[in-house]
Protein backbone atom coordinates (compact mmCIF):
# COMPACT_ATOMS: atom_id res chain seq x y z
CA UNK A 1 0.00 0.00 0.00
CA UNK A 2 1.34 3.11 -1.09
CA UNK A 3 2.08 6.61 1.62
CA UNK A 4 -1.19 8.38 0.46
CA UNK A 5 -3.18 5.34 0.64
CA UNK A 6 -2.33 4.56 3.64
CA UNK A 7 -2.87 8.06 5.22
CA UNK A 8 -6.36 7.77 3.73
CA UNK A 9 -7.33 4.49 5.63
CA UNK A 10 -5.76 5.97 8.93
CA UNK A 11 -7.42 8.95 8.58
CA UNK A 12 -10.97 7.44 7.93
CA UNK A 13 -10.44 5.02 10.47
CA UNK A 14 -10.29 7.51 12.79
CA UNK A 15 -13.20 9.45 11.23
CA UNK A 16 -11.75 12.28 10.58
CA UNK A 17 -12.01 15.13 8.14
CA UNK A 18 -9.15 16.04 6.16
CA UNK A 19 -9.57 19.52 7.75
CA UNK A 20 -9.84 18.09 11.26
CA UNK A 21 -6.94 16.13 10.92
CA UNK A 22 -4.92 19.38 9.03
CA UNK A 23 -6.20 21.10 12.00
CA UNK A 24 -4.15 18.78 14.39
CA UNK A 25 -1.12 18.36 12.62
CA UNK A 26 -1.70 22.03 12.02
CA UNK A 27 -1.15 22.18 8.18
CA UNK A 28 -4.12 23.47 5.70
CA UNK A 29 -6.63 21.16 4.17
CA UNK A 30 -5.28 21.21 1.07
CA UNK A 31 -2.11 20.15 2.06
CA UNK A 32 -3.86 16.90 3.52
CA UNK A 33 -5.69 16.62 0.33
CA UNK A 34 -2.06 16.67 -1.63
CA UNK A 35 -0.64 13.98 0.59
CA UNK A 36 -3.35 11.62 0.14
CA UNK A 37 -3.40 12.45 -3.87
CA UNK A 38 0.65 11.75 -4.08
CA UNK A 39 0.90 15.37 -5.18
CA UNK A 40 3.07 15.85 -2.57
CA UNK A 41 4.81 14.10 0.83
CA UNK A 42 5.01 15.35 4.41
CA UNK A 43 8.70 16.85 5.44
CA UNK A 44 10.21 14.40 8.19
CA UNK A 45 8.93 16.70 11.16
CA UNK A 46 5.35 16.12 9.82
CA UNK A 47 6.51 11.91 9.26
CA UNK A 48 7.13 12.02 12.32
CA UNK A 49 4.11 13.82 13.60
CA UNK A 50 1.88 11.36 11.92
CA UNK A 51 3.63 8.86 13.44
CA UNK A 52 3.03 9.66 16.89
CA UNK A 53 -0.41 10.89 15.89
CA UNK A 54 -1.09 7.75 14.66
CA UNK A 55 0.80 5.86 16.76
CA UNK A 56 2.88 3.92 14.10
CA UNK A 57 6.57 3.80 13.72
CA UNK A 58 8.18 5.72 11.06
CA UNK A 59 8.72 2.42 9.56
CA UNK A 60 5.18 1.42 9.15
CA UNK A 61 4.09 4.43 8.17
CA UNK A 62 6.20 4.84 5.39
CA UNK A 63 6.65 1.72 4.36
CA UNK A 64 6.20 1.26 0.53
CA UNK A 65 6.84 4.70 -0.40
CA UNK A 66 8.85 5.26 -3.77
CA UNK A 67 11.52 7.06 -2.28
CA UNK A 68 12.85 7.76 -5.82
CA UNK A 69 9.28 9.03 -6.83
CA UNK A 70 10.31 11.81 -3.68
CA UNK A 71 13.32 12.49 -4.64
CA UNK A 72 12.14 13.51 -8.02
CA UNK A 73 9.44 15.68 -6.76
CA UNK A 74 11.75 17.16 -4.21
CA UNK A 75 14.11 17.92 -7.85
CA UNK A 76 11.27 19.41 -9.87
CA UNK A 77 10.66 21.49 -6.83
CA UNK A 78 13.80 22.63 -6.81
CA UNK A 79 14.01 23.01 -10.25
CA UNK A 80 10.51 25.08 -10.08
CA UNK A 81 12.13 27.33 -7.18
CA UNK A 82 15.38 28.22 -9.54
CA UNK A 83 13.39 29.51 -12.32
CA UNK A 84 11.56 31.28 -10.24
CA UNK A 85 14.52 32.90 -8.92
CA UNK A 86 16.01 33.28 -12.44
CA UNK A 87 12.60 34.59 -13.43
CA UNK A 88 12.95 37.31 -10.47
CA UNK A 89 16.62 38.21 -11.24
CA UNK A 90 15.42 38.95 -15.47
CA UNK A 91 12.82 41.30 -14.26
CA UNK A 92 15.02 43.18 -11.59
CA UNK A 93 17.75 43.44 -14.35
CA UNK A 94 15.14 44.44 -17.43
CA UNK A 95 13.77 46.95 -14.88
CA UNK A 96 16.79 48.59 -14.06
CA UNK A 97 17.93 48.39 -18.13
CA UNK A 98 14.74 50.04 -19.11
CA UNK A 99 15.78 52.79 -16.28
CA UNK A 100 19.12 53.68 -17.36
CA UNK A 101 17.83 53.33 -20.79
CA UNK A 102 15.12 56.34 -20.89
CA UNK A 103 17.53 57.99 -18.10
CA UNK A 104 20.06 58.32 -21.21
CA UNK A 105 17.11 58.94 -24.00
CA UNK A 106 16.13 61.49 -22.05
CA UNK A 107 19.66 63.37 -21.45
CA UNK A 108 20.18 63.01 -25.03
CA UNK A 109 16.92 64.45 -25.79
CA UNK A 110 17.35 67.17 -23.51
CA UNK A 111 20.97 67.87 -25.08
CA UNK A 112 19.40 68.22 -28.33
CA UNK A 113 16.51 70.36 -27.45
CA UNK A 114 19.20 72.47 -26.01
CA UNK A 115 21.27 72.83 -29.09
CA UNK A 116 18.02 73.61 -31.41
CA UNK A 117 17.47 76.08 -29.05
CA UNK A 118 20.61 77.87 -29.30
CA UNK A 119 20.93 77.18 -32.90
CA UNK A 120 17.76 78.76 -33.37
CA UNK A 121 17.87 81.93 -31.28
CA UNK A 122 21.71 82.89 -30.63
CA UNK A 123 22.49 83.02 -34.49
Amino acid sequence: MNFNEKLINLRKSKGLSQEELGADLKVSRQTISKWESGQSYPDFQRLVLLSDYFGLTLDELVKDIDVQEVREKNINSDKIDSIYNDMNTAKSFIKWYLIIAGAAAGVVLILILHFVYNAMFNW
